[in-house]
């Protein structure tokens, strides 16, 4: 069977850009295409789970939900895991 995914399918920035509020969300056409849930899985997967999950942990920071040093430890636990993983 063809693969008969769209050209932008699992592109982070194209699929789930940040916004101006710092947020990242669908743009309205991937939320009419049929692959939109396997698309934005794909897209948050692999070497891009490491940028997302550190987006997070500066949001949560940003809020105060987080101290500095919890921060600083996730953030370099990420690094080590992405170091690992090339």
């Amino acid at each position: 069977m063809l693969d008969r995914n769209p050209l932008c399918f699992g592109n982070l920035d194209e699929v789930f850009p940040m916004g101006p509020d710092g947020l990242r969300h669908s743009p309205e056409r991937c939320l009419a295409c049929d692959v939109k849930t396997a698309c934005l899985k794909n897209a948050i997967a692999g070497k891009n789970q490491h940028i997302v999950a550190g987006e997070r942990l500066d949001r949560r920071y940003q809020s105060g939900n987080l101290s500095f040093l919890q921060r600083w430890s996730q953030k370099k636990m990420l690094s080590r895991r992405m170091q690992s993983e090339n």
